[in-house]
């Protein structure tokens, strides 16, 4: 199980935080086997926060730019020649490899000519830092993020920070997720339990707004399978990337962010211990979830895009016309979320282990 330090430490009230060696420790003391530590900001170095402060064409290259970049709130500016075609509006933020930076293989960076004009180091994208594929072009920090002026990227990207591998015995899945290793690092060094504080309950609903008992119904037909499944629709939710530091966080504990609707599913998971999945609810027919299990000769194309032959111990949730997921193993494909999505069906359930493990092992599905 992977664990993200500064992650477990805000599940923690604590007289003084420990340094991860000393939870490390703590943890091993308890019966809990570290198989390792990593740095998660280990890749690179000499990378800083700046901010944009003008920026104009190159003059013998059409596709670059020459963009004026400052370290200190009065500093002077830099000019850095940029290929990239999303170089931000001044004001905005972007991680610019200084001179003498390392770079992800042991590259190091210096002042280099591009096209007559001399270039002190790079403005950073994603690939180049090692920190995401996107191909759109540079880092520009999330609009209003408060990371100061010259702070190492790391800060920025939330990669100041290290990584636990926990071994956690089959005896003690009370320990797993960020939550319940946080009441045991609690217990161990005598502190408390920080539990997360946000709820749906605590969102006003507007006068006449519809509530999720208006828009869906549970059915559940094998209590044995499933002997608690709760579904809440949310309205009005526009698709977008997630901040850097929760995207950051996801792929420490390596998982590949996808979208804000999905990843927060996945969030929720690492830190709660609690499967979530999120259903496109427009691509969900009629007004009932049914829990079941699969009638023969049944098929589900499930999210990786392959079809699935099922058999009659696989547990279903269906709407009223199909199979919509792989109960605990993986959604549909035809009721996954999009980016056109605005309105989810978001499940959470408690489902049989042992149903769940056979069909994952038969399919060879462990998502």
């Amino acid at each position: 199980m992977k664990i993200v330090w500064s992650w477990l430490l805000e599940l923690c009230d604590l007289d003084r935080a420990p340094t991860v060696e000393e939870g490390a420790r703590a943890l091993t003391a308890g019966g809990l086997e570290i198989e390792g530590l990593t740095d998660l900001g280990a890749g690179f170095g000499g990378v800083v926060v700046a901010e944009v402060v003008g920026k104009r064409p190159h003059p013998n290259a059409d596709k670059l730019s020459l963009v004026d970049v400052i370290v200190e709130g009065d500093g002077a500016a830099t000019q850095v020649v940029c290929g990239a075609p999303n170089v931000p509006a001044p004001g905005r933020r972007v991680l610019w490899a200084r001179p003498g930076a390392t770079l992800p293989g042991g590259f190091t960076l210096g002042v280099k000519a591009v096209k007559g004009i001399e270039s002190p180091g790079m403005l950073c994208s994603e690939p180049e830092l090692g920190v995401g594929d996107s191909g759109d072009g540079i880092i520009v920090l999330d609009d209003g993020d408060r990371t100061p002026l010259g702070a190492p990227a790391q800060q920025a990207l939330g990669l100041a920070d290290w990584m636990l591998e926990v071994n956690v015995p089959a005896n003690r899945g009370d320990c797993l997720g960020h939550l319940g290793l946080a009441r045991e690092l609690c217990a161990l060094l005598g502190g408390r339990v920080v539990l997360p504080t946000d709820s749906p309950d605590a969102v006003d609903a507007e006068a006449g707004a519809l509530v999720t008992s208006d828009l869906v119904s549970v059915a559940i037909d094998d209590a044995a399978g499933c002997p608690r499944y709760v579904a809440r629709v949310i309205d009005g939710l526009t698709v977008r990337p997630s901040p850097r530091k929760l995207q950051a966080r996801l792929r420490a504990v390596g998982v590949r962010p996808l979208s804000n609707l999905v990843d927060v599913t996945n969030y929720v998971l690492f830190e709660l211990g609690q499967p979530l999945h999120a259903f496109d609810h427009a691509r969900v027919a009629g007004p009932r979830i049914q829990v079941r299990r699969a009638a023969a000769g049944e098929r589900l194309t499930t999210l990786d895009g392959v079809e699935r032959a099922l058999v009659a111990d696989d547990l279903l949730i269906c709407d009223a016309d199909r199979a919509v997921a792989l109960a605990g193993v993986m959604g549909g494909l035809d009721s996954e979320v999009a980016s056109t999505t605005t309105r989810v069906l978001l499940e959470a359930a408690a489902f049989d282990a042992l149903t769940i493990r056979r069909t994952a092992r038969r399919l060879g599905l462990h998502s």
